[in-house]
């Protein structure tokens, strides 16, 4: 895969706004256009070579024109020599799958309760419709996207996940063929990235009697940037990023902050497992996780190739 014209086009245009007209940026004087574009040489030098861990999820996921700019964004730091993994998630539409079959889907802290007919609809809707929605985003704007299970190559292995309440850790929920991480094998995950493809991987795992577990796609990516020993984590939210308890914007965070938040209440529901992973991410060697808001357009690219934040960082210490 070579970075020429495309390449050029993609990272200019992720950095002006998408209203911008094709003759308003034609309008745009050269050196202001390579000032732009020199912008993200240093970073682009640093994180070549480099894996990063992405999270797709949220709006990010069912906007149109934010699909777009993500697969945009996702084949420009393949082009330029990053090694971009995807997980995805895809919370909206496994809902709305259930809603039709009338069926209404119930959570334990942040966690989907899966029984038996849920999994399936879990494994059709990741695998077999978000999955492959993505991947043909990816090709379309000019990348080569392979989709995953955990089944793939043995990527996933996972066990009944043991839900203890984060109150009462006395007290342990049933949340069906909800899965925990046994172990994860990358040897496809890198296989596939030295053949220049971007692997897009769907939070499905699989349990030593061949069954299905449905897991925390924010769990899959941080334990995944664990093992791929990945310069950055980042994961897309419907939210600026962790907020305080006024709704200002926290930049950053050590993991006895994030566990201070966690017990006066500030932190709860989804953004348990999302900001437990992310510790561990961070203490596992992962130099950089940031909690980014993907309403905003290109926002993962910003904030990997700028200086600019958006959304929370989780330091290590």
């Amino acid at each position: 895969m070579e970075c020429g014209t495309i390449c050029g086009f993609l990272s200019f245009r992720a950095f002006v706004p998408r209203s911008m007209t094709t003759e308003a940026l034609l309008s745009i004087a050269p050196r202001d256009k390579a000032e732009i574009l020199a912008q993200a040489l240093p970073y682009i030098r640093k994180f070549h070579g480099k894996t990063l861990v992405i999270k797709y999820g949220g709006n990010a996921m069912t906007d149109p024109e934010l699909q777009q700019d993500f697969a945009e964004d996702v084949v420009l730091l393949k082009l330029v020599g990053m090694n971009p993994v995807v997980v995805h998630g895809g919370g909206p539409q496994i809902e709305a799958a259930l809603k039709r079959l009338g069926k209404q889907g119930r959570f334990i802290q942040g966690m989907r309760v899966t029984d038996a007919e849920t999994m399936e609809v879990v494994e059709w809707v990741l695998a077999g419709e978000v999955q492959q929605d993505i991947v043909g985003l990816i090709n379309q704007a000019g990348g080569k996207a392979v989709g995953l299970t955990g089944r793939d190559g043995g990527l996933i292995r996972a066990k009944k996940l043991k839900l203890l309440d984060h109150k009462d850790p006395a007290l342990e929920h049933d949340v069906g063929q909800v899965g925990d991480i046994v172990a994860i094998d990358p040897s496809v995950v890198k296989a596939l990235q030295d053949d220049a493809f971007i692997p897009v991987v769907s939070p499905i795992g699989f349990g030593e009697n061949n069954e299905s577990y449905n897991i925390n796609a924010d769990v899959v990516a941080s334990k995944l940037a664990e093992v791929l020993r990945a310069e950055k984590l980042l994961l897309l939210t419907n939210i600026p990023g962790v907020l305080d308890k006024q709704g200002r914007l926290i930049t950053e965070l050590t993991p006895r902050e994030v566990d201070a938040l966690v017990q006066d209440g500030t932190i709860s529901g989804g953004m348990l497992p999302k900001l437990a992973g992310a510790i561990d991410a961070a203490r596992a060697g992962v130099k950089a996780v940031h909690i980014v808001d993907g309403r905003v357009p290109h926002a993962m690219l910003l904030e990997i190739l700028t200086d600019q934040a958006y959304g929370t960082m989780i330091k290590s210490h």
